[in-house]
């Protein structure tokens, strides 16, 4: 028994060195990793007015809005249709919209607070109802007090949240893969911000292909991706604040709203690209359910972001629901 008890303890040992010598290699090649990331894809940030040189337009507007200079845009003439944007886009999000829609609709959009040559809030405030009275004080600002608004994934959520707080001054609305229901798995690029670990590396270490796979997600025709659509994104993301007010608003906890849906009467088009990997497909027909006054169009070929994907197809889709059906007249809002 004492020899087989030797044999047990040589082999258990040279076992335990063996899965510790491995367990060392593995952390060793993660810690070279993580270094070799810091080292060749650390990122400064980028100041407002290098960016604006880069991504404002003649069009481009700034407003003070709770201590922000929200960037905006206000294009085209008629009844005022907002657009607002998704998680870590921009307002540039809508440009195919905008080239349809100008003619018909005053078209406004603007870079929501953690975004664009927005940046972040001042005080940290991210919840929707926060975005909720930034969007009322900017329109109130304006002297908008009737619109359409309509709005993609985050921005979804915030137009139906603001249709809910404002109904009297929504006329219609439209959700594009509009968020709010909740869901088993969320992004990867949430998940990694809310890692206790990885957070504080993402503040600085933003490689640029890490912005193109992220697009492949929520683009389902990949080679629509373009070298320039990956520039925008990966550029405004290093805008001063940006990446620090993206984990932070990550870290929220939202609470689910949902059932103000039913109150909502609204006249809404839900618009929602059938290969959506970030919100899926039946969440289409769980707002179709819940919502009260609305219809859905869903795209075979269209992913997260269908406005990028599939710019002709649903901003004529989206102008046809505003204007009341084919061959009508936009309807004048008082």
């Amino acid at each position: 028994m004492g020899i087989y008890h030797y044999l047990w303890l040589d082999t258990h040992s040279f076992l335990m060195k063996k899965i510790l010598g491995n367990f060392l290699k593995i952390l060793l090649g993660l810690i070279l990793l993580i270094a070799g990331l810091i080292a060749t894809q650390y990122h400064g940030d980028k100041t407002v007015d290098e960016l604006k040189a880069m991504y404002a337009n003649e069009e481009s507007e700034f407003i003070r809005v709770k201590g922000m200079d929200i960037h905006y845009r206000d294009e085209g003439q008629g009844p005022v249709l907002l657009l607002l944007h998704g998680t870590g886009a921009s307002l540039h999000t809508w440009d195919a919209w905008v080239e349809e829609m100008q003619q018909d609709f005053r078209v406004l959009r603007l870079d929501m607070p953690a975004y664009g040559l927005t940046g972040p809030h001042p005080d940290q405030k991210y919840e929707p109802e926060d975005y909720v009275e930034v969007i009322h004080d900017f329109l109130l600002k304006l002297g908008v007090d009737s619109l359409f608004i309509g709005g993609n994934s985050f921005g979804g959520n915030i137009s139906w949240h603001y249709a809910y707080e404002h109904p009297e001054r929504v006329k219609k609305m439209i959700l594009v893969d509009a968020s709010g229901f909740p869901q088993e798995t969320i992004p990867s690029v949430i998940r990694l911000a809310r890692n206790p670990m990885l957070k504080g590396i993402m503040r600085w270490v933003t490689p640029k292909f890490f912005i193109r796979n992220r697009l492949k997600e929520v683009y389902a025709q990949k080679d629509r991706i373009t070298d320039e659509t990956v520039d925008r994104y990966f550029d405004l993301q290093l805008r001063e604040g940006n990446r620090q007010a993206f984990i932070d608003r990550a870290a929220g906890a939202f609470s689910v709203q949902t059932g103000l849906l039913k109150t909502i009467t609204v006249p809404t088009l839900i618009m929602w690209g059938e290969k959506d990997t970030w919100i899926p497909l039946d969440h289409a027909y769980k707002f179709n359910e819940y919502l009260v006054n609305s219809q859905i169009i869903t795209y075979p070929d269209g992913g997260h972001i269908p406005m990028e994907e599939l710019p002709l197809q649903t901003a004529v889709d989206a102008k046809d629901f505003l204007r009341g059906g084919e061959g009508s007249d936009v309807p004048e809002l008082n």
